[in-house]
């Protein structure tokens, strides 16, 4: 334990060293590299990785491995974006940032992500005649299995450019799963079949199987077999095979694992040896997280190691034979058992329809889909992708189905740590070997206790407010907005966030947030106007979760107003009571019936403005207004009227908004900014930061602190910040203001 524990510390100073300086953020730097790996095209975009071999620029630091991103040129007409090939050395001059991503509860870790993949800093490519392929091309070999597999992909996207099912197919034999448009990957998700799109050991040892196969019977036929046995040559055989598939699919950590263990099992049998399955998995455990102590921190690895410890504790040690279906089904009840609580604290959420889903996809794309389109990759033989891709298509719509039965998903909040583990404890106790049958009474006595192990996973309910009380929550969606209000019984959600085409904070931060907190539905929605860093998250919140009202701003006939049949205009002098919590609309006075009129008038200014009062305080939240409004404000209300304990700071902290008598009337305790890391529209303003300073008002900024979390209760305001609460050494150390790095 102490040895791993040095040797991952030792690991993580190597990488937290390499670090971009402060003071380089966001200035134009000369660099030259490699693309070491298969780089990501968008519409607009092209994502790739970057290893840094020379820095042009003078006194210029940065980090020997960075993402970058070079976006089109949208000034040009018909300007395309730059054909980049892992292998390829360039030039470019690129502007860079620290690693930084959103910190919200129950929101992936994107800076560990970077972390763990060895990112140091990211950036994007400034456009200028300077950016140039150089004439060296790099031999290295991990490069050349991944030009193999960029060719790959792109033979096969040429081949099924107008087919839907086509990232699938790719992803299958190369591993890029970001191939898979987002609506796919909900099917997947949704039916417990992901894991068939991860290149994980069933595809190689089904491969390998194939090699060993067809090997050993041609080899057994020749003399040969005298000098070498026609057993431990395919093994040979098929072990090489599964190594250059291993490269070619990207070598994840379930890759790694198959690959590793075929390799033990392999020796072996070489030797003559039995092995014990569960002891070569053990040093499988061992060697993955030696060679990469960071390999932890994605899901892939525990659900990966999980899943084959529970089909060896499934397959060993029981008495007598069962029959094929019968050790079928046993395999997959064990597997969605067993992952139960582990998909629980990674997800909020486990397919219950997964088994069924299972025995329908297993077998097509195992044994049917991934033989045919490995066999497409050899030149000659790409008309099979015709064949596997209509079998997909079938199989995907019968995955559809299945996916919208009703209570296909359980969803739940995050479980307490200890639940998980007496429910892990209780589900091995369940599973342990047995006679022949499937029925828990035969083999080890008293299973049926670890029944009772795996109840407080579901009967243990999260905290709720007290009555009169009020939580808030203001979500780190980058340069955007997104408030949940949580009253005993009822929930508010105030903005929704930016929105970047599939990737809009509705999906990724703000469903997984009241997932988590185990919000199964919104009392009301209000989107204070239509600008997408405060609305880009609508729709995904109001498809996946019910919601009572949408209050908002935004002209009829809006998708975002169509989406849900009771919408209305926020309107102020709108009031209502939740558990002793009063909420209540003060702007906009009258209806932008129509988008002319809201050109007319800067959308910004009409923001639905929201006060609520709890018993111990209260919070404003104005949206994007600016001074006009503000002042409107100060006109129609009494000071007690716009008083308030905490204020969520006008339009990010702009210095178009927040008035010196605003910030004097409102008179916050707390002043919070809701801005994106080095935001380019240069929020919050420094003169507005003083201002509040001035006033008297404790500053926080969801870019520095993360999502902020305050609860109003009898003991007052409490103000925790997520980065305080979940810190972690990865976590950036912000420059004094004025200091240079």
């Amino acid at each position: 334990l102490g040895a791993g524990f040095f040797w991952a510390a030792l690991w993580a100073q190597i990488r937290l060293t390499d670090e971009l300086p402060h003071k380089w953020e966001g200035k134009n730097v000369v660099v030259t590299g490699v693309v070491p790996e298969m780089p990501q095209f968008s519409q607009d975009s092209v994502r790739f990785r970057f290893d840094v071999e020379r820095v042009l620029t003078p006194d210029a630091g940065v980090p020997a491995r960075i993402q970058l991103s070079w976006y089109r040129d949208n000034r040009r007409e018909g300007a395309a974006l730059p054909h980049i090939v892992a292998g390829e050395r360039w030039q470019l001059t690129v502007r860079l940032k620290r690693p930084h991503g959103n910190a919200n509860p129950h929101v992936p870790d994107y800076e560990a992500k970077l972390l763990e993949r060895n990112v140091r800093a990211t950036g994007y490519v400034r456009a200028g005649e300077s950016n140039r392929r150089l004439e060296i091309p790099e031999n290295h070999p991990a490069y050349f299995f991944e030009r193999e597999r960029d060719e790959i992909r792109s033979h096969f996207q040429h081949y099924l450019a107008d087919y839907p099912y086509a990232g699938v197919l790719i992803a299958l034999v190369v591993g890029d799963q970001r191939a898979i448009p987002s609506e796919q990957w909900e099917i997947f998700t949704q039916t417990g079949t992901s894991h068939l799109m991860a290149i994980s050991g069933s595809h190689i040892t089904l491969l390998a199987g194939m090699v060993f196969f067809l090997t050993y019977r041609a080899w057994r036929r020749t003399s040969l077999a005298l000098w070498l046995p026609a057993r431990k040559f395919a093994l040979v055989c098929g072990l090489i095979v599964a190594i250059g598939y291993a490269l070619l699919a990207g070598f994840a950590v379930p890759v790694r694992r198959a690959l590793f263990m075929m390799a033990i099992i392999v020796a072996a049998f070489w030797k003559n040896q039995h092995v014990h399955t569960l002891s070569v998995l053990g040093w499988v455990l061992l060697l993955v997280v030696v060679l990469d102590p960071w390999s932890v921190i994605a899901p892939g690895f525990w659900l990966s190691f999980a899943a084959v410890a529970l089909i060896c504790l499934v397959v060993s040690g029981r008495v007598g034979r069962s029959g094929a279906v019968i050790s079928w089904v046993r395999i997959q009840w064990a597997i969605t058992l067993g992952l139960f609580p582990l998909l629980l604290i990674l997800f909020q959420q486990v397919s219950l329809i997964s088994p069924v889903a299972n025995a329908v996809a297993i077998p097509v794309i195992t044994f049917l889909i991934v033989p045919l389109v490995l066999l497409a990759t050899i030149p000659g033989l790409e008309f099979l992708l015709l064949i596997a891709h209509p079998v997909l298509q079938v199989t995907m719509v019968v995955l559809q189905w299945l996916g919208e039965l009703p209570l296909a998903t359980w969803q739940q909040q995050m479980p307490p740590l200890w639940t998980v583990v007496a429910a892990t404890a209780g589900v091995i106790w369940l599973l342990l070997p047995g006679g022949p049958g499937l029925g828990v009474s035969a083999g080890f006595p008293a299973r049926w206790l670890g029944i009772l192990a795996g109840a407080p996973l579901f009967l243990v309910s999260p905290e709720k407010p007290a009555e009169g009380a009020l939580w808030l929550t203001v979500l780190d969606v980058g340069q955007g907005l997104s408030v949940v209000a949580q009253t005993r019984n009822h929930t508010l959600l105030y903005d929704t966030g930016p929105g970047y085409g599939e990737n809009d904070s509705g999906k990724y931060v703000i469903l997984p947030f009241l997932r988590g907190e185990g919000i199964q539905a919104l009392d009301m929605m209000i989107v204070s106007h239509v600008d997408s860093d405060h609305s880009g998250g609508a729709l995904s919140v109001l498809k996946k979760l019910k919601t009572d009202v949408l209050l908002t701003s935004i002209e009829d006939g809006h998708p975002i107003r169509r989406a849900i049949p009771d919408n209305r205009y926020c309107l102020a002098g709108n009031s209502w009571w939740w558990n002793g919590v009063h909420f209540e609309i003060l702007h906009p006075d009258k209806p932008d019936t129509s988008a002319a009129l809201m050109r007319k008038r800067k959308t910004n200014e009409s923001s639905c403005v929201l006060k609520i009062t709890a018993s111990h305080g209260s919070v404003l939240l104005p949206g994007d207004i600016g001074q006009v409004t503000e002042a409107e404000l100060l006109r129609r209300y009494v000071r007690d009227s716009l008083a308030s304990s905490v204020l969520v700071v006008p339009h990010h902290g702009s210095r178009s908004s927040s008035s010196e008598e605003f910030v004097r009337r409102v008179d916050p305790d707390y002043a919070i900014f809701t801005v994106g890391y080095r935001s380019r529209f240069g929020h919050p303003h420094e003169k507005v930061v003083n201002l509040y300073r001035e006033q008297g008002s404790q500053s926080y900024r969801s870019d520095y602190d993360g999502a902020i979390l305050l609860h109003f209760s009898r003991a007052g305001i409490t103000v925790n910040t997520w980065r305080a609460l979940n810190r972690r050494f990865w976590y950036d150390k912000w420059p004094v203001a004025g200091k240079e790095d």
